[in-house]
């Protein structure tokens, strides 16, 4: 099952003292889901476009942000020419 970020308890995390930036940071989880799904429009868009493609997976990325660093699931393309803007291959 897919984690989404919970604002109300990011909310909490932080009153109760929990660092905001950083690898266990309250903003990591959120920067991951906006990215990934930044992601997943990328290659809805580029599979629009290409009539023999389709999904094909992910792959596993460690991403380093200023709020801390975490593991991107990006998606990838049947014919392997999608290449995301957001995050560039390798």
């Amino acid at each position: 099952m897919k984690e989404t970020f919970d604002l109300n308890e990011a909310l909490e995390q932080i009153k109760r003292g929990a660092k905001i930036d950083g690898k266990d940071g309250v903003l990591a989880p959120l920067i991951k889901q906006l990215t990934e799904a930044a992601l997943e429009a990328e290659l809805e868009s580029h599979l629009s476009k290409e009539i023999k493609n389709r999904k094909n997976g992910k792959s596993s990325k460690k991403m380093k942000s200023s709020v801390g660093e975490f593991e991107l699931e990006v998606p990838r393309d049947r014919n392997g020419t999608f290449e995301p803007q957001l995050v560039k291959k390798h």
